[in-house]
């Protein structure tokens, strides 16, 4: 018997992370969270790490108000998306190897999205300055109910684009973020900013996005 030819699976689509992924906003949205924490009598510790990283502007904002030493405002999710949007709206800078990553796929005719826990403010903030070109759509924290690590945002794109989960590589930075994608059924791209992240079945892990091209994603897709 001749042994049967196995074609590789299609790669429907590149679904991108945002803050800390493609651009250097973690940084900034933990500077933001460090503020409000100090205006209510606290420093913040790698212990509100899984609270801050990858989160929600609600999600933070809860936290940080049932950890404070004083009284938190009603409005304080609404100041920290204030503080959030003018330090990203003065400091947007992409990760080495985005913009060049972005290129390659956009060149090789490979869809792309953008996933994030951001506001949507924010995301149309770092869409001007990435370029809305190189993305078919994009999903912010206003667009679903549950955001990351719920997997509802990495579902709302599939389902967005026609796509299958299993065929759609995500590329992510943080824990919350790598739980969000796995749970929606996605193979994954690691690429760490501020914490490490193991290695895990359907998860390679990368020092920069400089080391990701179309072929090493398009590999992912076929393994699985």
């Amino acid at each position: 018997m001749s042994p049967r030819s196995v074609l590789p699976a299609r790669l429907d689509a590149v679904l991108f992370d945002m803050d800390g992924t493609l651009v250097d906003t973690e940084r900034v949205w933990w500077q933001a969270a460090a503020e409000a924490a100090a205006r209510l009598g606290r420093d913040l510790t790698d212990a509100d790490i899984p609270h801050v990283l990858g989160r929600s502007v609600g999600h933070t904002a809860a936290h940080l108000a049932r950890t404070a030493s004083g009284t938190a405002p009603l409005d304080l999710a609404d100041q920290l998306d204030a503080r959030f949007a003018e330090l990203v709206a003065h400091d947007v800078v992409p990760r080495p190897g985005a913009v060049a990553l972005l290129e390659a796929l956009l060149a090789a005719g490979i869809t792309t999205a953008l996933v994030s826990a951001s506001p949507r403010r924010v995301v149309d903030l770092v869409l001007g300055v990435l370029g809305r070109e190189y993305f078919t759509v994009s999903v912010s924290a206003d667009d679903t109910v549950r955001t990351k690590p719920d997997p509802d945002p990495y579902l709302a794109a599939v389902r967005l684009l026609g796509a299958r989960a299993d065929r759609c590589v995500a590329v992510e930075d943080t824990p919350t973020g790598v739980a969000s994608a796995e749970a929606a059924g996605c193979p994954v791209v690691v690429v760490p900013s501020m914490v490490p992240i193991d290695p895990a079945p359907g998860r390679i892990i990368l020092d920069s996005l400089h080391q990701a091209d179309p072929e090493l994603l398009r590999s992912l897709v076929a393994v699985r």
